[in-house]
């Protein structure tokens, strides 16, 4: 009998009409409950959308935190109501497919899998409904996952002009792809150009290592991704001022949400909440740790993790920055968990979960369950109106941390332990661009 897994338009039928049912399901819930199924972030996409139709700027909107590129991708909710106002949730659940259709590309050019094994890896993504109901809800990370993950499938095509316009464009779209700079760059090497004489004194031995390291690709990347991001951010500014740099950037150094948190810096940035609107009426609110929290983060995510794995595996190193900065960061909600799932199928070929059935299983059962703990808490918070801020919010909060951090454990050790050319490229330099495929197609 046929496999799902045989055909990849089985598959990929199966994920649109995945996505086709949830879409619906969300308009009939809309229509008939109390509880909406549309996230109140599309609301703030579509009033947006609204503002730009009319001339006006898109932070007219409150609490409206992204790129006016998304508000300007929308426009067309406002040509009418019923599907023209759904339009963004077709666009965010088609994203999922195309980005689906780029890791399935990854398996089969760079892991040198077979189409029914790489569906099946590819399939995590494409038929996971987590991801085809955050995308339905109408969240726009569908849209940001198919620019990494076409960043890593251009770095592995040694299209590095590609590969720089689409880092450029992602850290506009929302900051953090910015970590993967580090990984690209050092995997980017040259032919190797010959090792520093012993006998030279220490600055020609340096100015080797300087002039080896400073290769074309690695500039080609960095000039691109720069002027990318530069020439968007100077037009957005140019037209919106000083709102699009405070919104887009600026607010996310300050920023005290502490509304369906899983960090563990939740109930600091309450406090935080609290005294700033005290602060407000002349009271002092005096240092806040948590805007300390990006040392840590960022320490792990964007020096530590690159220089350790980035020439090992680079869409397993790509994983474990997400994941530390996702775990680190003093703002995590549930959209930021499809972050780091679209490196999913790249890393389960070889990790100790799939290696071990068991310690997989264990891994699901305590990251879902420590997630369900939080939001059992934050019910009886939000829904019931109970005082759970201590310490019951607080212990979820810490437990959901720790599991986190003995998964990000796991995945370290795995990219670590990878032998080089897994994800199809080495640290030895091809012939055009510094990348070097070993498993492309034959």
């Amino acid at each position: 009998m046929p496999s799902l897994f045989d055909s990849p338009s089985l598959v990929f039928t199966s994920a649109i009409l995945l996505r086709a049912i949830l879409f619906f399901y969300g308009l009939y819930q809309d229509a008939h409950s109390a509880m909406k199924y549309t996230d109140i972030d599309y609301i703030v996409f579509t009033d947006a959308a609204k503002f730009i139709a009319h001339g006006r700027s898109p932070y007219d909107r409150a609490t409206y935190r992204y790129t006016p590129l998304l508000a300007w991708l929308l426009v067309p909710t406002v040509w009418g109501g019923g599907f023209w106002f759904a339009f963004g949730k077709v666009l965010f659940a088609l994203s999922d497919i195309v980005a689906g259709w780029f890791i399935l590309r990854v398996l089969r050019q760079h892991f040198r899998m077979d189409t029914p094994r790489a569906l099946k890896y590819a399939s995590i993504w494409l038929l996971n409904p987590m991801v085809a109901t955050i995308s339905t809800r109408g969240s726009s990370e569908g849209l940001l996952g198919v620019m990494v993950i076409a960043l890593l499938w251009a770095v592995l095509e040694r299209r590095i002009t590609l590969a720089g316009a689409l880092l450029g464009l992602g850290v506009h779209f929302k900051i953090y792809p910015f970590i993967y700079a580090p990984s690209i760059i050092w995997l980017l090497n040259e032919r190797d150009q010959g090792t520093s004489p012993s006998d030279h004194s220490l600055k020609e031995a340096l100015t080797h290592r300087l002039r080896t390291f400073i290769n074309p690709s690695r500039i080609r990347l960095t000039l691109v991704s720069l002027a990318v991001f530069s020439i968007l951010n100077v037009a957005m500014y140019a037209i919106y001022g000083l709102p699009f740099m405070q919104h887009t950037y600026l607010h996310h150094l300050t920023r005290v949400d502490h509304r369906h948190n899983f960090s563990p810096y939740n109930m600091l940035l309450y406090l935080s909440s609290s005294a700033a609107a005290q602060a407000s009426s002349g009271a002092s609110s005096g240092f806040n740790i948590e805007s300390l929290a990006f040392i840590p983060q960022l320490s792990l995510s964007a020096v530590l993790i690159p220089l350790a794995l980035a020439k090992k595996d680079l869409a397993g190193t790509m994983l474990a920055q997400t994941f530390a900065f996702v775990t680190f960061n003093k703002v995590c909600t549930s959209q930021y968990f499809l972050w780091y799932l679209i490196f999913l199928p790249l890393y389960l070929p070889y990790s100790s979960f799939t290696a071990r059935p068991l310690l997989g299983m264990t891994a699901l059962a305590l990251w879902v369950a420590a997630q369900a703990l939080w939001l059992h808490q934050g019910y009886r918070l939000e829904f019931l109106g109970l005082s759970v801020f201590t310490p019951c919010l607080v212990l979820a909060s810490l437990v959901f941390f720790a599991v986190n951090i003995w998964i990000l454990g796991i995945v370290i050790a795995d990219v670590g332990r990878c032998g080089d050319g897994m994800a199809g490229v080495s640290d030895t330099q091809g012939k055009q661009g510094g990348v070097k495929k070993t498993g492309a197609r034959k």
